[in-house]
């Protein structure tokens, strides 16, 4: 079985950003705070993601179930999300939005655990598009943020955290490392392979950051999902990303391939792929996983994470 376990649907782009809000145009074409962009492939008229255009592409590509994130350059999409999963609850399961300095922020937690029943909190911590780019002094280990680890491990959610860019201010190994001592039945998975600076290879110092955050995983409750990790390389090279593919490997080596989850982050990489290629990048070309390990990338791991009760 495969398992996207990162993946997004969309009505229309409604989000805040360090850089201003986004916005749906048309064609996949945002406007994202003073600039207009090509978000991702032009699918539609509007610029939007279904979820019955996500499960084409899953359909397509053979995927059988996937993990719906949020953030805050999407904007608030819990209602949509919940929706989602209520008309498919055999493919999806959905991971709640929680703005931790939102004027509601527990109450707005209650309603995503308690009354859309996701057991799934998602975090975009990342200066570009997520929450220390709209509160700079944002720490993960801050006593405000103390109430969502400790009712994440008493509730037994899933924690998926999004970490930004490496050396940048959300980079907070150190503060994810002091978290999952403190909670160790937290259940934490970092998105986007810690975001491995594959356009600057020759830099050892960005080097040393990725490979310590990545050693988290030796933590037993800790992962990595692997979504968006191509798009990091396609600034400096053509599919089937060969320098993504060493970063892939390399993390296997460090912490094991049951550490590792395969996901698309649709449909913001359809730019750099097909939803199949994004698939084959892992499936077809990072060759050097056994067919034991590929199956856990691909789908096992994601599935004794997200789905346990499946």
């Amino acid at each position: 079985m495969i398992v996207d376990a990162h993946a997004h649907v969309v009505d229309a782009l409604a989000g805040r950003t360090a850089s201003g809000e986004t916005v749906s145009l048309r064609h996949g074409r945002i406007r994202w705070g003073g600039r207009e962009v090509q978000f991702t492939s032009p699918l539609t008229d509007l610029t939007t993601f279904p979820p019955e255009v996500l499960l084409a592409h899953m359909d397509w590509a053979g995927v059988a179930k996937a993990v719906l994130l949020q953030g805050s350059f999407y904007g608030d999409k819990n209602g949509y999300v919940a929706e989602a999963v209520r008309r498919w609850p055999d493919r999806f399961v959905g991971a709640a939005y929680v703005d931790p300095r939102g004027a509601e922020a527990r109450t707005n937690f209650a309603r995503c655990v308690e009354g859309y029943g996701f057991p799934i909190v998602k975090l975009e911590l990342s200066v570009a598009t997520g929450f220390v780019g709209l509160y700079p002094d944002l720490r993960l280990d801050g006593e405000e943020l103390a109430w969502l680890w400790e009712e994440a491990e008493r509730r037994g959610l899933v924690v998926t955290l999004d970490l930004g860019a490496v050396a940048s201010a959300s980079y907070q190994t150190e503060a994810v490392r002091r978290i999952i001592e403190r909670h160790p039945e937290l259940t934490v998975v970092i998105a986007h392979l810690a975001q491995p600076p594959a356009a600057r290879t020759d830099d050892p110092e960005l080097d040393a950051l990725w490979r310590a955050q990545v050693l988290l995983a030796r933590n037993p409750r800790v992962s990595f999902d692997l979504s968006s990790v191509p798009a990091y390389a396609a600034t400096i090279e053509d599919y089937p990303y060969p320098t993504a593919q060493r970063y892939v490997r390399r993390a296997a080596e460090l912490v094991g391939a049951d550490k590792l989850l395969w996901g698309s982050d649709a449909p913001g990489t359809l730019t750099v792929g097909t939803y199949a290629q994004l698939l084959n990048f892992v499936a077809t070309h990072c060759n050097f996983f056994t067919a034991a390990e590929r199956e856990l990338v691909l789908g096992g791991n994601a599935q004794r994470i997200y789905f346990p009760h499946a």
